[in-house]
């Protein structure tokens, strides 16, 4: 056989394995390179989006004046809301300018934090994320329904004050009433001020709720 019948065969060996399958052939089998094959394969090794189940949606950077209700009227045109916070400083009750809105529907949850995210209200710009189930902490809407009651530090001072004290506790209180006045005596005296301070006249009873003060002029 010459070099040219070789030629021969080996183009009609291509030519068949690049000739299209006759009908009725190959539909058992997918084609390893390309065609529509490879996407089908693509698909069936994507794994499929898990289910939205948050509910929970957590608002930062709120501005001054956007509080409880404002929130309430605001995000209650996207679906019914379940519950609503906004994290505040426990002593003074002021906005930490972040909170939480529970939402009865997935769906209106995820809708607010595609929609809402990097949204400008009053001229601060809204960081709105999804909050998954398990990352809720368990104590978030402790206290929620009552909403914030500020601590009276005023009646917590009051009561402390007038507490019946002991006899230890009133001389105590006495001790450090008299070594207070001997400093301000020698801040006198050292300042050159020829002044002299009145006496100290204090009660000891152990009722007594004040020190009495007495001038002698």
């Amino acid at each position: 056989m010459g070099m040219r019948d070789k030629k021969r065969n080996q183009k009609r060996v291509l030519a068949r394995r690049t000739a299209a399958p006759r009908s009725g052939e190959g539909k058992d089998f997918l084609p390893l390179e390309g065609g529509p094959g490879k996407r089908i394969r693509k698909q069936l090794q994507q794994p499929e989006e898990p289910e939205n189940t948050a509910t929970v949606v957590y608002i930062g950077h709120i501005p001054h004046g956007f509080y409880e209700d404002q929130m309430q009227g605001f995000f209650k045109q996207f679906g019914d809301i379940k519950r609503l916070r906004i994290a505040r400083n426990r002593k003074t009750g002021k906005s930490k300018h972040f909170g939480f809105i529970e939402f009865e529907s997935p769906a209106v949850a995820k809708i607010v934090a595609d929609e809402m995210n990097n949204y400008l209200l009053f001229e601060h710009t809204l960081r709105v994320t999804l909050v998954l189930p398990e990352k809720v902490h368990p104590k978030l809407w402790k206290g929620v329904r009552r909403g914030f009651i500020p601590i009276d530090h005023v009646a917590i001072e009051r009561k402390r004050h007038n507490k019946e004290k002991t006899t230890e506790e009133h001389k105590r209180m006495v001790e450090g009433i008299v070594k207070r006045d001997e400093k301000r005596r020698k801040r006198i005296k050292a300042a050159g001020i020829d002044y002299e301070c009145p006496a100290l006249i204090g009660s000891v009873q152990p009722s007594a709720k004040r020190i009495k003060f007495d001038e002698e002029h």
